[in-house]
């Protein structure tokens, strides 16, 4: 072919295509300047699909640290005597000797088929209640006790009444600072305890606010279970048990009218006071606070 024919076929395709013919050479020239440039930026380290990809995938991630709690085996076991009382937080040494009822009356448990127990509850003057909800929690948990099916009303001859202090209670029930209950309930066991007793025909339980606040080491720490063993083991001897129970079988539940403020065990009760019921025959119980633990209705 020669120059001049061949510059016939550029004419007649011109001719044919119109605007055409000169738009495709230009968009194959931007087609391939753009090739050039996008592989020109990867090879370079630009920004690619797989190059975010890869970016994303080793971008390092912040660890939060998670701190365990205190592991108890760490502490050092608790060389307590007998006679100490458990750590705890403080409570009053000496309050006032008078007292002012606390809680709201109207709770009542049980049936009463032979005694009606009507009762109030107090704090001595200058006893400080701050540290456990206050005077109307420390009746709150009276009323709770009481009523529980697994306490004295589990018996039907027993019935308890909270009412008011005008309405002639058969039982106080008095939250009492250390040195008061000393001088009411004496202290010739040299340890904190607690105490029933009659003033004028009218039961008087006294709380003593230290075994309140603290517990006893006997109960390896459960402060509610301690409490309602106080109030249970106390107000039965407002119900007639005068006398203490020991220890029958060897890990089986304390009854509630053992000393289990004291000790567990009948041959360090029996050191303690030879005269009273337990015999040194070394049986030790597992605390209970409750006169019918297994009560059907529980």
């Amino acid at each position: 072919m020669t120059e001049s024919s061949g510059e016939s076929l550029l004419v007649r395709l011109a001719r044919e295509l119109g605007w055409r013919a000169y738009a495709i050479p230009v968009l194959v020239v931007i087609t391939v300047w753009v090739l050039i440039d996008v592989f020109t930026a990867t090879a370079d380290g630009g920004d690619s699909p797989e190059a975010s990809s890869a970016d994303e995938s080793t971008e390092p991630t912040t660890e939060i640290a998670v701190d365990s709690g205190p592991n108890p085996g760490d502490s050092p076991a608790l060389d307590l005597g007998i006679k100490d009382l458990p750590p705890g937080g403080p409570f009053t040494d000496q309050g006032e000797g008078t007292y002012f009822t606390v809680g709201a009356t109207g709770a009542s448990a049980g049936v009463g088929e032979e005694l009606v127990m009507r009762y109030i509850v107090e704090v001595e003057d200058g006893v400080d209640t701050a540290g456990f909800g206050g005077g109307d929690a420390f009746a709150a948990m009276v009323d709770a006790t009481l009523a529980n099916p697994k306490g004295w009303t589990d018996d039907p001859r027993y019935r308890f009444e909270h009412v008011a202090d005008d309405e002639e209670p058969d039982m106080r029930i008095q939250l009492t600072s250390v040195g008061t209950t000393h001088a009411i309930c004496g202290a010739e066991l040299d340890m904190e305890t607690s105490c029933h007793i009659k003033i004028n025909g009218t039961s008087h339980v006294v709380i003593n606010q230290a075994r309140w606040i603290r517990g006893a080491t006997p109960f390896n720490g459960d402060l509610g279970s301690y409490r309602q063993y106080l109030i249970n083991h106390e107000v039965g001897h407002g119900l007639g048990y005068a006398a203490h129970e020991p220890c029958l079988s060897d890990g089986e539940l304390a009854p509630v009218m053992m000393q289990q403020t004291l000790s567990l065990n009948n041959s360090e009760l029996h050191s303690f006071n030879p005269n009273e019921i337990y015999p040194d025959d070394n049986k030790t119980c597992v605390y209970n606070p409750w006169p019918f633990p297994r009560t059907a209705t529980s």
